[in-house]
């Protein structure tokens, strides 16, 4: 295929009218022999990258296998075309049999990999997840998680103050898993041990830790003053008002910012009553809470949702919205050869927006998911 007319948003800018060559489940630099052209109108953008997220379409990560398939599904048809599932605090016997379902799930390319998120984080910041099942990152139970992941784990948030936090950090760095500092009540000088032990990620700035201090500034100052830190936002309007989003875009800068939803089940559907991981949640009016204390129980955002509301509501460019969505967080999981930009060799992970920023079409290695309303394609 030739996809032209839309403006194509590439590394460095946007072309007006421009066209993208698609070969196969790539994209080229030429136009493949008879190949068909299709014209399009409103934005070309890549595929969409989400680091952290528990589900959608009313199932989730921690289910069974077609519960988990729904979830990809459900994503996918919102333009995320490359996702990491994220487990949420369980038992860890019961965190090991779901990292050997999710690993089944990305040996097959289906997902980008396994985030865990928990049970090492801090009680004090646990957030939506079950008190009674955390439990301090012992090198130890951080090692059984990366060995049940078969090689699939990318990252692991924990609160690295903890016992055995920055022994955890250095095991998951040695093995080739992000290290995410999040849910965590460090102090600020705590999370700049952990950053030299290694932790690359951020996990929902601003959320599950505390709040920047003049004389204390805890975790926030730490994670946005290091280039070696990539930081989550997650962009619903909810978790974060839109003045520190863009605090962090102001200190962290464009290239440090990773958009995520951070969903789960409702995400994609609507409100009603759903289970994160053993806690029950409500969405009213889009909002996630739990049943019991009322903690916000992650989002029901999808990244269509989140790019939109970047560029309409605060005020990104296109290009800047495009980086946080793909590139930043394509480079984090170390697939920046192959997804996060349109560029030829990679691949043909596609996004259209029409010119009102709302969704139209989504390609994955070539195939339309959403196929967008357009005339017969014509030859080249």
């Amino acid at each position: 295929m030739i996809l032209s007319g839309a403006h194509v948003v590439l590394p460095n800018g946007t072309v007006p009218g421009g066209k993208v060559f698609v070969d196969g489940t790539r994209i080229t630099a030429e136009a493949p022999a008879d190949a068909q052209v299709v014209d399009l109108s409103g934005w070309l953008l890549p595929g969409f990258v989400d680091l952290h997220n528990h589900g959608g379409g009313g199932a989730s990560f921690s289910g069974p296998p077609e519960d988990v398939q729904k979830a990809i599904h459900t994503h996918r048809a919102h333009g995320t075309t490359t996702l990491v599932a994220s487990t949420v605090t369980n038992d860890m016997d019961v965190l090991v049999r779901q990292a050997g379902l999710l690993s089944e799930f990305t040996e097959q390319g289906d997902l980008a990999g396994i985030h865990f998120e928990g049970p090492f984080i801090s009680p004090c910041r646990k957030g939506a997840h079950s008190e009674a099942l955390l439990r301090a990152p012992d090198p130890a139970d951080v090692r059984k998680l990366i060995d049940a992941a078969r090689g699939q784990a990318r990252m692991v948030t924990l609160a690295t103050e903890l016992p055995g936090g920055l022994d955890s950090v250095r095991l998951l760095v040695e093995h080739g898993v992000i290290a995410a500092v999040g849910h965590t009540d460090a102090t600020y000088e705590q999370t700049v041990s952990a950053i030299d032990a290694g932790a690359t990620v951020a996990t929902h700035l601003f959320n599950a830790m505390p709040q920047l201090g003049h004389r204390a500034p805890g975790p926030i100052a730490a994670l946005l003053e290091d280039e070696r830190i990539t930081v989550e936002l997650i962009n619903d309007g909810i978790h974060l008002h839109p003045a520190a989003l863009e605090l962090a875009f102001r200190h962290a800068g464009a290239a440090r910012v990773a958009f995520i939803t951070d969903a789960m089940d409702a995400a994609g559907i609507g409100d009603g009553r759903y289970l994160l991981g053993p806690l029950e949640v409500e969405v009213l009016e889009g909002v996630a809470r739990l049943v019991e204390g009322g903690s916000i129980a992650g989002s029901t955002l999808t990244q269509d949702r989140a790019f939109k509301r970047a560029v309409t509501v605060d005020g990104l460019p296109v290009e800047d919205a495009v980086a946080a969505l793909s590139a930043n967080p394509a480079r984090v999981l170390g697939l920046y050869d192959q997804v996060g930009s349109l560029e030829p060799g990679k691949d043909a992970d596609l996004v259209l927006l029409d010119e009102n920023f709302d969704l139209k079409g989504v390609m994955r290695k070539g195939e339309w998911i959403v196929e967008p309303d357009r005339s017969d394609p014509r030859p080249a």
